[in-house]
């Protein structure tokens, strides 16, 4: 059963997130962490935008939070975003592919902390970000989701996973939300009957 849903954003973020966040059942207790490439400066303004479209909790990570069921983890402005066990970290070490906090730290600390329980999700975005971390997540037997290029505000993010590893999916922004409520609440519905 996945115990970790990271997902990687950067240009088009903004407007994808909103998307995919009203599509997530209420139902959903996967956590999810995300990274969205922000200005260093920019403060709680995500958090105030994202929560009108999902009922699920969502807050700003804090260093050493416990991973908590039906709760939506942001990555803050200028924090690396990594999964120890079953807490978050934060770390100020230098950006990774021009970020940070850097897509590829989240999804490859996931990849160590979860393996095969792990679901790792790629949206839109204008760099190769999260490339590396996604075939971490592979290759520990996680699951990699990415949104269609073709569909995507700026297609190089999911072009660059798509091209560095095998993906389970290729979907439109648009199924991506129904994809992850089948994953987690089909397969938690198979193990309580």
């Amino acid at each position: 059963m996945p115990q970790l849903i990271v997902i990687g954003t950067s240009l088009g973020g903004l407007t994808a997130l909103p998307v995919l966040l009203q599509t997530l059942s209420p139902a959903l207790s996967t956590p999810i962490a995300i990274v969205q490439h922000r200005h260093r400066d920019s403060r709680s303004g995500l958090l105030d935008f994202l929560q009108p479209y999902t009922t699920l909790s969502l807050r700003e990570v804090e260093d050493k939070d416990p991973i908590q069921p039906r709760t939506i983890y942001l990555a803050p402005a200028d924090y690396h975003l990594l999964v120890e066990s079953h807490q978050f970290a934060l770390s100020i070490d230098e950006p990774v592919s021009f970020a940070r906090p850097s897509i590829d730290v989240l999804f490859e600390t996931a990849a160590e902390s979860f393996g095969k329980e792990a679901i790792g999700v790629i949206l839109t975005g204008a760099n190769q970000d999260g490339a590396q971390g996604a075939a971490t997540l592979k290759a520990q037997g996680g699951t990699v989701i990415i949104q269609d290029p073709t569909t995507a505000e700026s297609p190089i993010m999911p072009a660059a996973v798509q091209a560095n590893t095998s993906v389970d999916w290729v979907l439109p922004l648009t199924q991506i939300g129904s994809c992850l409520n089948h994953l987690c609440l089909a397969t938690r519905k198979s193990r309580s009957s």
